[in-house]
């Protein structure tokens, strides 16, 4: 792409720290989320290694034959000749500078050859799909940033309609896709996730799966985006799709879908509760963008509007991706917290002890409201440190700070 018709992304500024600080950036996510334009804006040259072959069969032979090159050098796709990772160790070790090598990702190595090797040498960095902000469906106004130093958003009463903030779910938030009609957007988001299960899925390693089975699986995903979803329903819902899966196999299909970046983790957070109430452990399950759990339920704008509950699981993998977003920008983390009684908060801002809860709501409405900033506070109040801030994200409707404190923040107004 030409860098005069970039579209800036949040991790731009990231991704130019961390070059000054260690020898190689690592940036990894799904495929299609717009890694290696973004690399391409800063490196001074590169190889890409799924286009080209020749490369890739010399990098194979001898990995130091792609290093050569003006600094910073962008590997693009680097897993496919994984032996480049030690290479690039040894050169880093070598020339003892920062900002030598980009390493652009789509998938994790089944042996993960990077898990014990790389320290104080790379640094690694996880990309998604473009937020509202990036897209331009965001003012950014209400910054998260600001909000945990203590800032209330800025009042605001007109926000986009929910039917925008739908068609932008459906979308999705795919660089490719900005210019694309919503038709032809969710043909390819389709499209997608049944490469995802044909061709991708197998490059994880090298291990052959039934491409109708993970499609079933990538099904009863979307159906269950933004939930505590167990392997157990997973299998009683792909064999609604008509595929049967056997446990052993649904764990070893997860572990693919996660190395390919496209379903991803909400890890829980332990909290800092006062009373002896055990925190779950286990994580939300949420594909990477809200358009591709539209596409693995087959669904469209009217279905979810028609469909509250589902639009309610699909919004909530948006607020993720884009909470994701900002939260990293600031070396934040976005979890999930639940107790043992099912008490929970939808999304908790942590950065080493301190942490922030939000509640995710599809409508403003007072009575909606009421109860959701109820819930923050009563949660706030057992926990032996307080709250950077407590806030209700909505889809649509005004923006505006509650006699509680509470913050309520359309997603339409939410920034880094």
């Amino acid at each position: 792409m030409d860098k005069g018709t970039y579209r800036p992304r949040v991790i731009d500024s990231e991704l130019a720290a961390a070059l000054q600080a260690a020898g190689a950036v690592v940036v990894e996510g799904a495929k299609g989320c717009g890694k290696t334009t973004t690399s391409e804006q800063i490196a001074a040259s590169g190889v890409h290694l799924d286009r080209d072959s020749a490369a890739r069969a010399a990098g194979r032979e001898a990995p130091e034959s792609l290093l050569p090159g003006e600094n910073p050098r962008l590997i693009d796709e680097w897993q496919l000749v994984p032996d480049v990772w030690n290479t690039i160790r040894s050169e880093v070790d070598q020339r003892d500078t920062p900002g030598q090598f980009i390493l652009t990702g789509s998938a994790t190595p089944a042996d993960d050859v990077t898990r014990h090797s790389g320290a104080l040498r790379f640094i690694r960095l996880q990309m998604r799909p473009m937020s509202l902000l990036e897209s331009g469906e965001s003012s950014g106004n209400a910054s998260l940033k600001a909000m945990w130093e203590g800032q209330a958003p800025p009042s605001v009463l007109e926000s986009l309609p929910l039917k925008n903030v739908v068609d932008a779910a459906c979308r999705g938030g795919w660089p490719s896709s900005l210019n694309l009609d919503l038709s032809a957007a969710m043909t390819l988001n389709r499209s997608y996730l049944r490469i995802m299960a044909s061709v991708e899925i197998a490059t994880v390693d090298g291990k052959k799966r039934d491409p109708l089975k993970v499609e079933a699986l990538l099904s009863a995903l979307g159906r269950n985006t933004a939930t505590y979803v167990s392997n157990r329903v997973l299998q009683a819902d792909s064999a609604e799709y008509g595929e049967s899966i056997d446990p052993k196999t649904i764990a070893s299909y997860l572990d693919a879908l996660e190395r390919l970046w496209v379903l991803v983790p909400q890890h829980a957070w332990g909290g800092h509760l006062q009373s002896s109430a055990a925190a779950r452990k286990a994580s939300k399950r949420h594909l990477a963008d809200p358009s591709l759990a539209v596409a693995a339920m087959e669904a469209g704008p009217q279905d979810l509007l028609e469909d509250r509950a589902a639009l309610g699981q699909v919004f909530e993998t948006l607020v993720f991706r884009d909470l994701s977003v900002y939260a990293q920008s600031m070396g934040a983390s976005v979890r999930a917290f639940q107790d043992k009684d099912g008490k929970e908060l939808d999304a908790v801002i942590v950065k080493g002890v301190h942490w922030a809860g939000i509640e995710v709501k599809l409508s403003g409405t007072p009575t909606i409201l009421d109860t959701a900033a109820a819930n923050l506070t009563a949660i706030a109040r057992r926990m032996t440190r307080a709250p950077q801030f407590l806030a209700i994200i909505t889809a649509s409707g005004p923006t505006y700070t509650r006699k509680d404190g509470v913050h309520v923040v359309s997603i339409t107004q939410l920034g880094p």
